[in-house]
């Protein structure tokens, strides 16, 4: 009688107006232990934004009063977007006037003002995402201050003098917040860090650690709770076995970059009378570490592993990530493994779910299967030669999921990633094009297909589960990229989210692609994940989830649990299905805002390694291609090195030159000269701005 839905049943159904606690007691006829429950469960349903607890002492449900919550998007002007936990809907606009002091990522509650024009104010903070800041000291007349590294936090922050903790003007700094802005007060620090100048690009790594506040180390009590936990060997394994499928006598394979240390995903595949049969084994984190135990909480805390290019820091102890529950080659381990069967034309006619043991065969790499498959090595595929004819399998199967995929209208976006190398010493020594390979896409097929099939069983059986959605585009990013695409190539006006299929498909192989595929890129909105089923867009999927990655992604090691129980039981009982409604909407919320902070501290890092890689090449002068055109000048990519600069418009000195917004062009006023996107031209290089991690270009 005091769970959440229930609660929301009585306003709901019962209730017409806001109510004093007193009255919903008396209204729900509980006795004095059943209101000490529903007391608690009110205060967490006012924590989550569910229930708004007003001045007047009176509980109501927030959609009833036009208040609905999410996370504040903010802008470097101050004003924001409020991205809504509900999906299905359209962002709310935020005025900088009207933000009551929430910061980038907060958890807000808010109330539309406007419906019309998607406007509103926030009204209360529900979860602050930013305890710490960097920041440069500053030392004025009037006192103290430190002014935030991230412009998106668009105040100073004060600090008293007997918090300054040592620090001097201009010193880098991690300053605690002791209290947040308000419309009516300003926000209060206390410095607990001085960070210094970095010499050297390790040093940037760890200030940026510092800058995001990530965790460097794990607490005593993980570790001590890691000690305890060993792989089940000799009489252990074989009672392990006997409520396990054995898998061992297939042909399984791991697949990974060159530097991976944490193998989670192997596969094994085999002919069947209709078609193929895939075996997709993920590590059994779940069987290793259980809801709610030390490690379970700090890994829900961290939300994901984050990698840099000179280490990684892991969302499990590395006893677990790289050892223990990693499916390393020769080795027994526990998995738990998708089994799907597929027709000659790629269409998925069966699925099994259950825990087995696997004995990955080979730790095979990205680049080794490319040339077993694609480049036809003589060498390589005598290396490999008992696996030739699996390998060969998976290849034909990943075609025949693939082009399905893209029939269905699932965008491929073939975009290179940033790799940077490193010397002995940490220093970046290159930082080039990391392609996608076909190795790359039979990997991501068959992830797909083990993602799907998993979400759909869950769905199936209509019990709580955690999805990856991917919300539709905004109609008004749609227009803005039908302006800047049709200053590239044709395009029919109005474009339909249904189109960018054909748009990257016409673009293939063009120079132009790789733009556009950015462009589209950025006009969509951002997946997450969320305990409401909308489908995925990007992939044209009605039902997918994450489930291959449980030990970088927490998600993945709920949704393991989730399948688990499903299996072990014929139907969950109503009790822990009201505990996973509960639970779940928190665990999405937390994972998706800890994914953008890996992903936030990810570029910078990146960024940062570019910035020290060129930072002695003034002078010199490179080949590039315009990437965006903005008022203030041009953003260019370097053709020698994966390497984005900025060539202002002060700095092209031939000319005054004048912004075309329809399109999307700068164009000199006298030479008619032009810089469009997709252009290709010579600059030099200004400086580098190691503070701003900037790259700054002349015009040659």
């Amino acid at each position: 009688m005091t769970d959440r839905d229930t609660v929301l049943t009585f306003f709901r159904e019962k209730t017409k107006k806001p109510l004093p606690f007193r009255d919903i007691v008396t209204l729900l006829q509980l006795n004095h232990k059943e209101a000490r429950v529903l007391k608690r469960t009110l205060r967490g349903m006012v924590r989550s934004g569910d229930i708004v607890f007003t001045r007047k002492e009176l509980y109501g449900p927030a959609e009833d009063m036009d208040l609905v919550n999410g996370y504040f998007e903010q802008q470097k002007d101050g004003y924001g977007f409020v991205i809504m936990e509900k999906p299905g809907q359209r962002d709310i606009f935020i005025p900088a006037r009207a933000t009551m002091g929430a910061m980038n990522n907060d958890r807000v509650l808010i109330r539309v003002e406007n419906w019309q024009r998607r406007e509103g104010r926030i009204i209360r903070v529900l979860e602050r995402a930013n305890t710490k800041i960097a920041g440069k000291f500053e030392t004025t007349k009037t006192g103290f201050y430190v002014r935030p590294k991230n412009k998106y936090l668009n105040f100073d922050l004060p600090v008293a003098q007997k918090y300054r903790g040592g620090a001097k003007n201009g010193d880098m700094v991690i300053v605690e917040i002791l209290s947040y802005p308000t419309d009516r007060k300003p926000a209060a620090g206390k410095v607990v860090k001085i960070l210094g100048e970095p010499d050297e690009p390790k040093a940037e790594v760890e200030a940026i650690i510092d800058e995001f506040n990530l965790p460097r180390r794990f607490p005593r009590s993980v570790h001590e709770e890691t000690a305890l936990i060993s792989a089940p060997k000799g009489e252990g394994l074989r009672t392990r076995t006997q409520t396990r499928k054995d898998l061992r006598h297939l042909s399984t394979v791991t697949i990974d970059g060159e530097r991976a240390k944490d193998f989670d995903d192997a596969v094994s595949i085999d002919v069947s009378k209709h078609g193929y049969t895939l075996y997709v084994h993920i590590a059994d984190v779940g069987f290793y570490v259980g809801w709610d135990s030390l490690i379970d909480q700090e890994a829900r805390s961290r939300g994901t592993s984050v990698y840099f290019p000179d280490r990684v820091i892991p969302m499990l102890p590395k006893e677990l990530s790289e050892d223990l529950c990693s499916l390393k080659p020769g080795v027994e381990r526990l998995a738990f493994t998708v089994e799907m069967d597929f027709d000659r034309n790629g269409n998925r006619t069966g699925s099994k779910f259950y825990p087995s043991v696997i004995v990955s065969d080979e730790r095979m790499t990205y680049t080794s299967v490319k040339k077993i498959l694609v480049d036809n090595d003589g060498h390589e595929r005598g290396k490999y030669v008992n696996l030739l004819q699996d390998f060969e399998l998976m290849g034909e199967l990943c075609s025949l999921l693939r082009n399905r995929r893209l029939l269905r209208g699932s965008l491929d976006f073939d975009l290179p990633e940033p790799e940077v190398l490193l010397d002995m010493q940490g220093r970046p020594e290159a930082v080039l094009r990391s392609e996608r390979n076909y190795a790359h896409m039979i990997v991501e097929e068959f992830m797909i297909a083990a993602n799907e099939a998993v979400a759909e069983h869950l769905s199936g059986l209509g019990i709580p589960a955690l999805y990856r959605i991917h919300e539709e585009p905004d109609p008004l990013k749609l227009e803005d990229i039908v302006r800047v695409m049709k200053t590239i190539r044709k395009v029919r006006h109005p474009v339909r989210p249904g189109d960018f299929h054909n748009i990257l498909r016409d673009i293939k192989g063009k120079p132009e692609e790789e733009i556009v595929n950015y462009m589209v890129l950025r006009s969509l909105k951002q997946a997450r994940y969320s305990a409401i089923n909308v489908g995925h867009f990007g992939l044209a999927s009605e039902c997918y989830t994450h489930f291959t990655s449980p030990i970088r992604r927490y998600p993945d090691l709920v949704v393991h649990r989730i399948l688990r129980e499903a299996l072990n039981r014929p139907r969950l009982p109503e009790k822990r299905i009201e505990a996973l409604n509960t639970i779940l909407p928190d665990v999405a919320f937390q994972s998706s805002r800890m994914e953008r902070v890996a992903e936030k501290a990810e570029t910078e890092v990146i960024d940062a390694m570019r910035a020290w890689f060129m930072k002695d090449k003034a002078g010199e002068e490179f080949d590039a291609r315009v990437v965006n055109v903005t008022p203030y000048g041009v953003k260019v990519r370097l053709r020698e090195f994966y390497v984005e600069g900025f060539l202002h418009i002060s700095h092209m000195t031939d000319d005054f030159y004048q912004f075309d917004e329809r399109r999307m062009s700068l164009t000199g006023r006298h030479t008619r000269r032009s810089f469009a996107i997709g252009k290709e031209l010579t600059v030099r290089l200004n400086r580098v701005d190691m503070e701003e991690r900037e790259i700054i270009l002349d015009i040659v």
